[in-house]
């Protein structure tokens, strides 16, 4: 017999739920996850959507302040993810 993986929770890919910030702007996955089926695939659907997005981008900023990237590669970078949050945008107005 094969087994298949069961629905996805409630929590699938909303951020605050998979994601929490823990305090002094740092997130970590909550023990509850750890032994979810879809696990990574709900951090990843998480991190593609409107709120993770704008996460990327805040690590993008920090990562340039602290000297890890330089302008061009800052630029590059948020440039992308704004891309990535108007498809977002347009898709959802598409789909109302």
């Amino acid at each position: 017999m094969i087994k298949t993986a069961s629905p996805p929770p409630y929590c699938f890919g909303k951020l605050e739920k998979v994601f929490p910030e823990i305090g002094d702007g740092l997130r970590a996955t909550p023990e509850s996850c750890i032994p979810c089926y879809h696990k990574t695939e709900c951090l990843r659907t998480a991190m593609s959507e409107a709120g993770g997005l704008k996460l990327q981008e805040q690590n993008v900023d920090r990562a340039y302040e602290a000297g890890m990237i330089g302008f061009l590669g800052r630029w590059s970078r948020k440039k992308s993810l704004q891309r990535k949050l108007s498809r977002k945008k347009e898709n959802s107005h598409e789909n109302h």
